[in-house]
């Protein structure tokens, strides 16, 4: 029989544990997991004057188990304190895991909904599920739990794939969206509503995906914002079109409005949120200064990862946490206003010309390291950028000024990552429109991730774990690039 699983064997394990693993790949500034591994973040939430982030978490090993939910807590987004495990799978109704949810504040204490997990008869069984605390710490479940069980959802989606509610309030009501699918095997999200967040009714069926839009929809969150609804969603095995969904599973929104009389959905554009190789389960929230800010988890389901492969004792991390806006019916994206505050420039070069020549800057790339790149593109036909070079060693960045496509390739930096794609993932593109004939790249390295921002427009994330450290920045181009500033810097930790 397998041992069980408590709170306090999980943080008595963690404290006695966590000083053996390997720190070559660790991160400075994303959230990471003092030991073990780390997938969705979940209960993203602003509470007494904090930003509190947990996560899905298997303290016990660097590979995926029965889920826990770690806690840290900021004030900035950038740095970072780790807190005590809020939950472990201990209750008949989740012994499999407390798989992802979110949180809110009611009555000044601070909610957590949840999906409980249960395999029996090798069947899956999952239900939505509350606990609370008074001081955001410690947690205690309610012992009504389920609140929302196979009565309540009834036919309106399968309790074998029913997961992920977020919660929120509008109009002095509380309301849950909850991924699940139909028998047809595509994706579903579900309405539920309650007054006081321990009685739950079915509302509707807020949206449902086609064939075309992946076998099953995950961690759903539904905001208003720029005088649009946007519904955003994760889906599993959504076929590749174009240039978006090439990863096995992507992170799509939606963009539209709700008629909250019918409780439908109404989509007016959908597209994928961010265009590298790890980038899955975003959740937001809305801050003390009505900001609307998103984090994900940096990583992929079903690849390598070489911190468990090499027992470095831990795996996974959260992306740089991103404020929204809504523009064009496009989800547009920005780096947390916070990471400029902790940004410390060490060098800004301006005016330099890139023609045939390759230029390279020595010893400019680091484990922590910010890069702003704005480069007048109207002389010029394509544009190279190889971070972290060595040797043949380097993550390489690409535009092509005819097709306005901005390249990304890991194939030639660090060990091999392989996925479940049906062929080897190794570069994503995207669309990038110059603005005045400009090209800005602004770039977070921390240790084993880069996150890019393009001309304010996309992002692509992707992770890479070096074998042998590479230092320099080199820049080329076919025709006369010029480069207007170029800026390096590090994050104060």
């Amino acid at each position: 029989m397998r041992e069980a699983f408590t709170v306090d064997k999980a943080n008595f394990f963690i404290e006695n544990n966590k000083n053996k693993v390997d720190e070559k790949y660790r991160h400075h500034y994303h959230v990471m997991a003092p030991i073990g591994w780390v997938n969705d973040p979940n209960g993203f939430v602003y509470f007494q004057g904090e930003y509190h982030l947990f996560y899905q978490y298997y303290p016990y090993d660097s590979c995926w188990g029965p889920m826990h939910w770690g806690h840290t807590k900021s004030r900035d987004l950038i740095h970072w304190e780790e807190l005590p495990v809020a939950l472990a799978p201990d209750k008949p109704y989740d012994k499999d895991g407390c798989f992802s949810g979110s949180a809110i504040e009611k009555d000044g204490k601070l909610y957590l909904m949840y999906t409980g997990h249960v395999e029996k008869n090798d069947r899956t069984y999952q239900t939505q599920c509350i606990a609370f605390s008074e001081d955001g710490i410690h947690f205690e479940k309610l012992c009504q739990n389920p609140v929302i069980d196979e009565k309540i959802l009834n036919t309106n989606g399968t309790i074998h794939d029913f997961r992920d509610p977020k919660v929120f309030l509008r109009n002095e009501k509380y309301y849950s969206v909850v991924a699940s699918k139909n028998e047809e095997d595509k994706g579903r999200i579900l309405l539920f509503e309650s007054k006081d967040m321990l009685n739950w009714s079915f509302t509707s069926i807020l949206l449902e995906g086609d064939a075309t839009q992946g076998i099953m929809w995950e961690c759903p969150d539904l905001f208003h914002l720029n005088g649009k609804d946007v519904l955003i969603m994760s889906p599993i095995q959504i076929p590749k079109k174009g240039d978006e969904y090439h990863n096995i599973s992507s992170t799509v929104a939606f963009i539209g409005l709700v008629n909250w009389e019918t409780g439908k959905f109404s989509v007016e554009n959908y597209h994928e949120i961010d265009f590298g190789f790890d980038f899955y389960a975003p959740q937001t929230l809305e801050d003390n200064q009505s900001r609307r800010i998103m984090i994900a988890w940096m990583q992929m389901w079903d690849r390598t990862l070489p911190t468990h492969d090499l027992a470095h004792g831990w795996a996974g991390a959260m992306s740089l946490p991103r404020e929204l806006s809504v523009k064009d019916n496009q989800l547009i994206q920005k780096p947390i206003t916070f990471v400029y505050d902790s940004l410390n420039i060490t060098q800004a070069i301006h005016a330099l010309t890139v023609s045939s020549n390759t230029i390279t800057f020595d010893n400019s790339v680091g484990d922590n390291m910010y890069m702003r790149l704005l480069i007048d593109m109207t002389e010029a036909d394509e544009l190279t950028i190889q971070l972290a070079k060595v040797g043949e060693s380097s993550l390489q960045m690409h535009y092509d000024c005819q097709t306005q496509k901005f390249i990304l390739n890991r194939e030639k930096i660090g060990y091999k990552l392989e996925g479940r794609e049906q062929e080897l993932l190794v570069q994503r593109q995207t669309q990038v429109s110059l603005i005045d004939g400009q090209l800005e790249v602004e770039l977070f390295r921390d240790t084993s991730s880069v996150e890019i921002f393009l001309n304010k427009q996309k992002t692509m994330s992707t992770t890479f774990y070096e074998i042998i450290k590479g230092k320099n920045l080199e820049i080329s181009s076919s025709g006369i690039a010029k480069i207007i500033t170029l800026e390096f810097g590090q994050i104060k930790t």
